[in-house]
């Protein structure tokens, strides 16, 4: 039997090239799996994620733009209505590992937990930087001073009657990605303070861990 050593050469290099593109394709594949856990690992090093604060919490003073200061406890809100003006803060911790900014907040004059999620058009935008420390406590505060402003005369009337009220936070990291939405309720306590609570949590550039098949 004579050999075609033109075919074997053929044959050989062909199963040479296989065997290098399973190879390739192999590295290409692990390399591509690393950069994923590399990428989620850095993500979630700068991830926030926010919380009321607890009740031994320090007390914090906040300043609003016109001099106005408010105090709030730890695990409350502080909340007043003085010379036209709705005055709104919320003592917060963020349990995250990254820092936090707040974005964006919605305000409504009742607690509904189930309320669906507001659409980004529907946040009033920060007009203060607001940052939030890792493992650390901080603060949210807001402002209605147009009373023009739809929402105006009903926040008006849930703070001095003292009725329960929701604040949806939109806030995300120090580079504005990885935004998440919580929802938290605010319910009268003695004659002052708000006790504070998380209701609802939305990932806003994420895909939300409710819409995973089980």
């Amino acid at each position: 039997m004579h050999l075609n050593w033109a075919t074997v050469a053929s044959l050989a290099t062909a199963a040479g090239t296989l065997v290098l593109a399973v190879a390739t394709f192999a590295a290409v594949r692990s390399a591509n799996q690393a950069a994923r856990t590399a990428e989620h690992s850095l993500l979630t090093a700068l991830r926030p994620l926010f919380v009321p604060s607890r009740i031994q919490d320090d007390v914090q003073k906040v300043l609003f733009v016109d001099g106005k200061w408010l105090k709030v406890p730890g695990g409350c809100a502080a909340v007043e209505a003085e010379n036209g003006v709705i005055y709104l803060t919320m003592s917060l911790r963020n349990v995250g590992s990254g820092i936090g900014i707040i974005l964006g907040w919605c305000f409504y004059p009742d607690w509904d937990p189930a309320r669906s999620r507001p659409e980004l058009d529907d946040f009033h935008p920060q007009t203060r930087d607001i940052y939030l420390p890792a493992g650390d406590v901080g603060f949210w505060q807001a402002a209605f001073r147009d009373q023009d402003d739809p929402q105006y005369d009903e926040a008006c009337k849930t703070v001095t009657s003292r009725g329960q009220m929701t604040v949806d936070i939109l806030y995300g990291d120090h580079e504005g990605g990885q935004r998440v939405i919580t929802r938290f309720g605010l319910m009268p306590r003695g004659d002052e303070a708000w006790l504070l609570t998380a209701g609802r949590y939305w990932n806003v550039d994420r895909p939300d861990p409710r819409d995973r098949p089980s």
